[in-house]
């Protein structure tokens, strides 16, 4: 990165994973913006169930940010069940391929024609799952499918522009200590699922968001295309 400010576009930064990045890239160097569905504390609003959404958001991240994105940091997303015997099974199947898979690959597609608009480097980092290599349960084929496909786009990404230093990378979370990992804990009775985490804990936010700040910020340029798991040791590859 040079010595002007870089300026990043983080996604899904209310709460959880998305407000540690966030709070994370506070820093002298950095100027940093944030979206939300609804906006508020100073976070920019974007619908990403709306056509439009993720165009919309890329260019008020451009007025707030004086023209120029340096960094985009995808992590908005959506974990809720889907039982295969739901009448609704498709429509909450491509609600949450929108939100997890499709509104990311607008924003990163918009990105890489940005950077290369301006003959400049450029860095993507792509919150996806350990779900993508694991799987999930049986009421989160979509989800699992969304962070796999999310994973091969950041590869497809890295391998395709790094010519042009335009860097992609993926980290893949396990549970982390989060409002949706917590629910989702408590119901799958949380002292058994603790029991498949060698490390004997979950994720803190924290931990995802240091992982994130140094891709987007530090790795070295032959780290584009890295793939990096935080589960515990829960799945190891």
């Amino acid at each position: 990165m040079s010595n002007t400010k870089t300026h990043i576009l983080v996604t899904g930064a209310s709460r959880g994973i998305g407000k540690a990045i966030l709070e994370s890239l506070d820093r002298d160097n950095v100027t940093v913006v944030g979206q939300s569905t609804g906006g508020g504390d100073g976070l920019l609003a974007a619908d990403f169930t709306r056509e439009g959404a993720a165009p919309g958001l890329w260019e008020q991240a451009l007025d707030r940010l004086d023209g120029r994105i340096d960094v985009l940091v995808n992590n908005a997303g959506l974990f809720q069940p889907n039982l295969i015997t739901a009448d609704d099974w498709l429509e909450s199947w491509n609600r949450t391929m929108t939100i997890n898979l499709t509104a990311s690959a607008e924003l990163c597609r918009l990105a890489v024609l940005h950077f290369q608009q301006r003959g400049e480097s450029g860095r993507i980092v792509n919150i996806a799952s350990r779900a993508a290599y694991r799987g999930d349960g049986p009421e989160h084929w979509h989800y699992a499918a969304s962070k796999g496909g999310m994973v091969a786009m950041t590869k497809t990404i890295a391998r395709a522009y790094a010519h042009q230093q335009i860097l992609a990378f993926a980290i893949c979370p396990g549970f982390t200590m989060t409002g949706m990992a917590e629910d989702y804990l408590a119901s799958r009775g949380g002292d058994k699922l603790l029991a498949d985490i060698p490390l004997g804990r979950v994720a803190q936010p924290e931990e995802i968001a240091s992982m994130a700040r140094y891709c987007a910020l530090d790795a070295p340029a032959s780290m584009t295309g890295a793939v990096l798991d935080a589960n515990g040791a829960s799945f190891v590859r």
